[in-house]
Formats: C-alpha cells, structure tokens, sequence
C-alpha cells in the first residue's frame, strides 16, 4: 500500500494528514502556522509525518496565495508575511526528504471531486466553492487545467457589476464581491441589517426583508451570469458546488441550476447540471493526495 501526505497550511492552523491509496484519512495533525518563520512550521510538518510511522510517496500542500504554481513559489499571501516569494516546494522537500507539489485550495478540492467525488465519471468537472470567498477550478480527464502560468481559473475579480459593489483589494464589481458569504454580510450589515452570516440574510429574505432579498437576488443572478459564462466558454459535463453558502442555503443549487438554464441557449438547457459536492472538508486534502499519486 502506498501512503501520501495532504497538507493545508493556513493563515492560522496547519493540518497535515496521512492518506492511503483508497483516499482514506488515516491519521491527521493539526497545530497552529507560523506567520512569520516559515522553517519552523516545516520542521513540525516534517515531525509529525515522521510521527505518521509510514513511507510516504510524496506531498501535496495547498497554501494562502497567491501561488505560483509552475515554480513552486508562495508570492504574497497577506495572512503569511514571513512566507512572501517562499520556494516553499523546494524548502519543504529538503526538510521532508520527498517531493512535494503545490497547488491552491480550491482546485485540489476540484480534483477530489473529480476524481471520487460528485464529478466521478465524468470528463469535464467545472468546481465552484461560494463560501469565505469565491474559487473555482476545472479538472479535465482529472488533470487541473492551470493556463499559460498557473493562474487560470482565479475568478474572484472578475467584474460584472459596473461600479458595483467592492472588498479589499478587489475591483469594484467583481463577482467575490457580490456573491461570496463575505459580501453577502458585509452588504446586508452596510444595509443596516443586524446579521452574522449569509444564512441570515437569506433567512431575513425569506421572511419579506426587502433589502436582504435584493441582496441575495444580486448574490445570485450575477453567480448565474458567472456560471452560464463558464458554460458559454469550458463545456464543461457538470458544475460541483461546494462551500458554506452553496450548501448551507436550502435549496441554492437548485436555484442556480434552474437560473444557469435560462441563460444559456434553449436547444442547450437540458445539458445544465449542477450538484452538490460530496465530499466533506476533508477534499482539499483528499485532492493532494491525488495529486501525489498521479503526479
């Protein structure tokens, strides 16, 4: 039996798991990221598989980005300033003594899914997590599609709203902005609604709130417009959902199935799927383990 390791290193905690050929969780270790010494985080690493007792084929770490994935290299990811311009596949393997890949959260995620999850069987696997933030990936014959530099595929600031709403270091209208659960609270609250969550918004639209159902009515139809746009260009057999407002939100994928088919051309519509993922928050993991074993 061959062994692998997913790590997902955070701006705050680090989980690093032991993972077989059947993509079973064997062991795993979670313990907090250090923001500023990156060597000290990857000597834990390094302890704890060595803790694991196995052989292990390789490593697949996702980590904050932005990423430069043909490299190896952690850019600037602003929760991780002691990690800018990191060759972190490089440091990493001298520190653990295997190969190590790396690659963003959210298309390992989409490779899990592609692979074993809600897209098994299928060729063309387009994944969309609507939580935090907005990430998406597409897997194809369950390899990742990355682009010209690794970069295809981050569609946070893609805009759609002129002079529409913004976050952070986003561009005004941008979809992260309208349609991620951030923007959804930030919008209501700046609406003078007292929420903690999307879920709550959406509950305040359920019962009649005419400012939290606009918000949700724009989280939505842009994500459609998103989502249909993604179809127009990729093809792709199905759509996987994941994330907190994708799956806490009774009846989301449903509705943005029903909305992506009346965006696209009518002889086109029966094509549209849309599903819910599988698997839990453990696919991240599950996906670098993937990665190692079909590097």
């Amino acid at each position: 039996m061959n062994y692998a390791v997913g790590i997902d290193i955070g701006g705050t905690n680090t989980r690093v798991a032991l993972i077989n050929e059947a993509y079973e969780v064997l062991q795993r270790e979670q313990f907090a990221t250090d923001p500023l010494h990156p060597a000290i985080t990857f000597q834990r690493i390094a302890d704890t598989i060595a803790a694991f007792g196995h052989t292990v084929k390789g490593i697949g770490v996702s980590c904050p980005g932005p990423l430069d994935l043909v490299h190896g290299v952690v850019l600037t990811p602003p929760n991780l300033p002691g990690w800018h311009h990191l060759p972190l596949t490089k440091e990493l393997s001298t520190v653990c003594q295997v190969p190590v890949i790396l690659e963003n959260d959210a298309n390992l995620a989409c490779l899990a899914e592609a692979a074993i999850g809600a897209g098994k069987g299928y060729s063309h696997v387009q994944f969309l997590t609507i939580s935090t933030g907005i990430g998406t990936g597409l897997a194809i014959d369950k390899q990742l599609f990355h682009g010209s530099r690794g970069f295809a595929q981050e569609i946070a600031n893609c805009i759609f709203w002129k002079d529409g709403p913004s976050q952070g270091d986003l561009k005004k209208g941008s979809i992260e902005s309208i349609s991620s659960g951030t923007a959804i609270t930030k919008r209501a609250q700046e609406a003078g609604l007292t929420v903690a969550h999307a879920g709550e918004v959406n509950d305040l639209a359920k019962q009649g709130n005419v400012a939290a159902m606009q918000i949700m009515e724009d989280a939505k139809e842009y994500l459609a417009n998103l989502m249909a746009t993604f179809y127009a260009v990729l093809d792709p057999d199905i759509f996987v959902l994941s994330g907190s407002v994708a799956l806490k939100i009774e009846g989301f994928i449903e509705e943005m199935e029903a909305r992506v088919k009346e965006k696209v051309y009518d002889a086109l519509k029966d094509n549209v799927k849309v599903v819910k993922a599988q698997l839990d928050e453990d696919c991240g993991l599950i996906g670098a383990a993937y990665l190692v074993f079909h590097a």
